[in-house]
């Protein structure tokens, strides 16, 4: 890409990219952290609920007073890219409704966005990429991410020739986790809560990792993104080490687990009894593929690739993702190339709201990462035909019927303003395609 060149020459002439950043949490702070050591590239503008703590963050990570002194901090996302002079938005607060309006203003004030924000761009991106793709601009997925990750592995092996098999990420799985709370989260993770409160940590984020919800998410803006097909049944979680893709990630046919040839998936770094999966890609993501011809076959013989047995299928993976460090990679991709480092192109995966518990009609549903839902991956198609309820739209809202654990959730199920923008905009959105699609 020798995107670097083309920065320093930005440097050189005094015409830095001028970045917006909104939402200052742990994915902001990383990105924030790499700006001082980055030429040609400014931070002018950041939006945050909490301004003054923005500010508290940005001298925590190493920003130097002046470097602070001289920009703009505010509690308003929409005036800061009204009154600011912008080439990218960062949308960095995980909040799917007031993502869909920063995606949008950044959209009609003809700016690029890079939506850190995966759960607004499950909810309603297909929609936003249109409307990004109409004004001119880059509405990207942000590098450092898994699903843009997988997305760039995807796109090497169709590029390269390969039929992509399958592609995801690993996490830490077990059936149990899906009933996981906010209560019960810092177990999982060998701390406690008083610890996790020194850290900073939010407990209602990580639970939305642990529970399977983000892993659901993330599959499905990568299916959306490529086209690979989600599971009719969700998401497996096969425990699976980077020794193992291959063998495990292959169809059921030729002696592995999956479903489909060509979807998405995640694999676990621990097995159904708890051990620890050997070399695991927890922190990783992968693409397996499959030889076109015998003498594609022989090659990954001769050149070490890890196959399976038959010598047909092979695995490249990335063991860690760095999230906000490795962020200006989509930047730079939106300012000096006019390209995304993935984006949504159509409707093929959803995320609907499946009970933790049995639910009373009454109740107030909290949504990712909650007390009351977790997030499942299904295909487009199913979704719709079953009117569930998209797990972005699934907090602050009364249920109007009893629900049963493990339920899924429908529109009927729930009082809702349809006159916010997100629902209206969800209503919208129809599958370009919302069936199988392994090579788009």
């Amino acid at each position: 890409m020798f995107m670097y060149e083309a920065l320093l020459r930005r440097a050189k002439s005094q015409s830095p990219i001028r970045v917006g950043l909104i939402g200052a949490g742990k994915f902001g702070s990383m990105f924030l952290a790499q700006v001082p050591n980055t030429p040609g590239l400014e931070v002018v503008a950041i939006a945050d609920l909490f301004p003054d703590q923005a500010k508290a963050t940005c001298a925590s990570i190493g920003w130097s007073k002046e470097l602070i002194a001289q920009t703009s901090f505010s509690d308003d996302a929409v005036e800061m890219m009204q009154s600011v002079e912008l080439d990218v938005i960062v949308e960095a607060t995980g909040d799917p409704i007031v993502g869909i309006t920063h995606a949008r203003q950044a959209i009609a004030n003809r700016r690029h966005i890079v939506m850190v924000n995966v759960e607004a761009d499950v909810l309603a991106g297909s929609f936003l990429a249109q409307e990004a793709e109409a004004a001119g601009v880059v509405y990207s997925m942000a590098y450092g991410d898994q699903p843009a990750l997988t997305c760039e592995l995807v796109d090497w092996a169709r590029s390269s020739g390969f039929r992509v098999i399958a592609a995801g990420k690993g996490t830490k799985y077990l059936p149990s986790y899906h009933m996981s709370t906010p209560d019960t989260v810092w177990d999982h993770y060998g701390l406690t809560s008083s610890q996790a409160e020194a850290a900073g940590m939010n407990s209602k984020m990580f639970n939305s990792f642990l529970d399977g919800t983000k892993s659901a998410l993330e599959m499905a803006a990568i299916s959306n993104a490529t086209g690979l097909a989600a599971p009719s049944q969700g998401l497996a979680f096969p425990p699976a080490g980077m020794d193992d893709l291959a063998h495990v990630l292959r169809p059921r046919a030729e002696g592995g687990q999956l479903e489909l040839s060509g979807q998405v998936e995640v694999v676990s770094s621990v097995e159904r009894d708890g051990r620890p999966v050997f070399r695991d890609l927890r922190w990783g993501v992968y693409v397996v593929l499959e030889a076109p011809t015998e003498y594609a076959a022989a090659c990954f013989r001769q050149y070490g690739m890890n196959t399976d047995e038959s010598g047909r299928y092979s695995a490249m993976y990335k063991p860690f993702h760095l999230i906000g460090l490795e962020l200006n990679i989509s930047i730079l991709s939106a300012a000096l190339l006019n390209s995304p480092t993935g984006r949504t192109k159509g409707f093929h995966a959803d995320v609907v709201a499946v009970a933790k518990r049995d639910l009373s009609a009454g109740e107030r549903l909290d949504g990712e990462g909650g007390y009351t839902v977790w997030g499942k991956l299904l295909p487009a198609r199913t979704s719709l035909e079953m009117g569930a309820l998209p797990i972005g739209l699934a907090h602050n809202v009364t249920l109007k019927t009893n629900i049963a654990a493990g339920a899924c959730l429908r529109w009927d199920d729930i009082d809702i303003d349809a006159r916010l923008e997100a629902v209206q905009i969800r209503k919208k959105m129809q599958p370009i395609r919302a069936d199988h699609v392994s090579e788009v």
